[in-house]
């Protein structure tokens, strides 16, 4: 008696496994240009009212700080502090969502560790 597998099994796994491959591949360039693509990119947020700007990159590297001289106190460098730090904030978490965005576009929602 011959065993008979189920209808797609056995013969036709080789083309199964060239279309994964070929996915694969596809999903591969996609990633790269993603990522050239975010390198380019660039994120800014503002925070005080903007007296503090930050602008990042799509790499999550701080690009540029700027501070209004009006919002130099000596007498209160924790304000400065703080609206410094939620501009960077701001501007990494902006950068982030995106890429999970396009990220998530390219691999379909599939989370793949060790991607980016």
């Amino acid at each position: 008696m011959k065993a008979r597998l189920p209808q797609g099994y056995g013969g036709g796994m080789p083309s199964n496994m060239n279309q994964i491959a070929r996915q694969a591949q596809k999903m591969q360039e996609d990633m790269e240009r993603l990522k050239d693509e975010l390198a380019q990119k660039e994120y800014s947020a503002s925070s005080g009212g903007n007296m503090v700007s930050v602008t990042v990159t799509g790499e999550m590297e701080v690009k540029s700080i700027e501070i209004k001289p009006e919002v130099v106190d000596p007498d209160d460098i924790e304000m400065l502090s703080d609206m410094v730090m939620a501009a960077v904030n701001e501007a990494l978490r902006m950068a982030s969502a995106d890429k999970e965005q396009k990220l998530g576009d390219v691999t379909g929602g599939l989370s793949i560790p060790g991607l980016f």
